[in-house]
């Protein structure tokens, strides 16, 4: 457990540092001072500056402010997850200084505040990129074994089984690994499917494989309403693999997948805000950081090629989330520079910080109805892996 926490900490360190690294690079480039870039979350142990003269001087302790600082004070602090900046001028202050935020043109502020989305994004790609040049677990299709660099542990599992169905009754599980049907191997899903067309009414023994264990089950395929009027099994079958690509290759099959995952991504949460204004309902599958803890631990359990998978998810989860249009999210705050730009002049900074306040307080509702769920539903197993029950 202790293992599961450690990870958990860093990959959400990880996550979240990136994203603010994006706001802290984009916003020195376009000449926005940031006064402080936090790894961790304050209070502050100990940080450094330079000095006028280009000498770094130490800081200890929270007392000192990171403004009266000639240039960033990089910092260490107490909460070890992820990190922070702090810009200069983003709650509205120093109207009148040429590196503040707040003179900088609209195009300017948007482009520091989708900066940090943008590093999450590039943090998937790069991950996807190295898991995929190394060799990453993968759903295959015929057509996608060409160019690649090597192919490794190739199976065909079962990833779907019909309710009633001939697997259901002959004991096939989600997960199972199909190795042969009648003492025959098979490598594809056409074969099987080929094979299992002729076996109508038919015994047919399929030896299968389940975590580290070997098992042959008797499966009489039928034909289904759905089978088009072919005897089957009822199961849906995915071919998988390990498989690596040459160099270009992984950076394209890392950038064609990162964009795939934000189209499927963003579509879940479509669904998940229309569930919440016409339900009233918070989706099962939302999970908070409990959750996240829970699934770490389960993914670390399968390898550290799918740790790094779960971070490229956390993180294009996490670059979505802030690009939303709401309140003291990152698209909340884009969306008051685009006002900004088309009126010519910034809403009552008065009113703008309170409409971020609100929209502060509903997230952190929201994370707790989430943590609470999480709680029902792992709470339970959470304390018999910390006590060791």
């Amino acid at each position: 457990m202790l293992l599961t926490i450690i990870i958990f900490f860093l990959v959400l360190g990880l996550v979240v540092l990136v994203h603010e690294a994006g706001h802290f690079f984009v916003a020195r480039i376009l000449g926005v001072k940031v006064e402080e870039f936090g790894f961790g979350f304050p209070p502050r142990l100990v940080g450094f500056y330079k000095n006028e003269e280009n000498k770094i001087k130490w800081v200890w302790g929270a007392k000192f402010a990171a403004e009266a600082a000639p240039h960033t004070v990089y910092s260490l602090n107490k909460i070890p997850i992820g990190g922070f900046v702090k810009i200069k001028g983003e709650d509205g202050s120093y109207e009148s200084d040429k590196d503040s935020f707040i003179t900088k043109k609209p195009w300017q502020k948007a482009a520091v505040l989708t900066a940090g989305v943008l590093g999450n994004f590039l943090l998937c790609v790069v991950l996807f990129s190295i898991g995929f040049y190394i060799g990453l677990p993968t759903a295959l299709d015929d057509k996608q074994t060409q160019h690649l660099k090597e192919i490794k542990n190739s199976a065909i599992q079962v990833v779907s089984i019909n309710v009633n169905s001939p697997a259901e009754t002959a004991g096939i599980k989600i997960g199972d690994v199909i190795l042969a049907l009648d003492d025959k191997d098979v490598q594809e899903v056409k074969a099987i499917q080929d094979y299992t067309a002729q076996k109508n009414n038919l015994i047919v023994n399929v030896r299968v494989k389940r975590s580290d264990d070997f098992l042959n089950l008797e499966v009489v395929p039928t034909v289904l309403e759905s089978s088009n009027g072919k005897a089957v099994m009822g199961v849906g079958l995915v071919h998988t693999a390990t498989i690596s690509y040459g160099l270009w290759g992984a950076i394209w099959q890392g950038l064609t997948n990162t964009f795939s995952l934000i189209g499927a991504i963003c579509w879940a949460f479509f669904e998940l805000i229309k569930n919440i204004f016409t339900t009233g309902q918070v989706s099962a599958d939302l999970s908070g950081p409990v959750g996240i803890l829970m699934m770490t631990g389960q993914v670390t359990q399968l390898g550290w090629i799918y740790v790094l998978q779960f971070v490229a998810l956390l993180s294009i989860n996490l670059g979505i989330i802030n690009i939303l249009p709401f309140p003291a999210l990152d698209g909340g705050r884009i969306v008051f520079v685009i006002i900004e730009k088309i009126r010519g002049r910034g809403i009552d900074r008065k009113i703008e910080n309170i409409i971020h306040t609100v929209g502060y307080v509903c997230l952190l509702v929201l994370i707790v109805m989430v943590t609470y769920r999480d709680v029902a539903r792992w709470g339970g197993v959470l304390i018999n892996k910390i006590f060791n029950l």
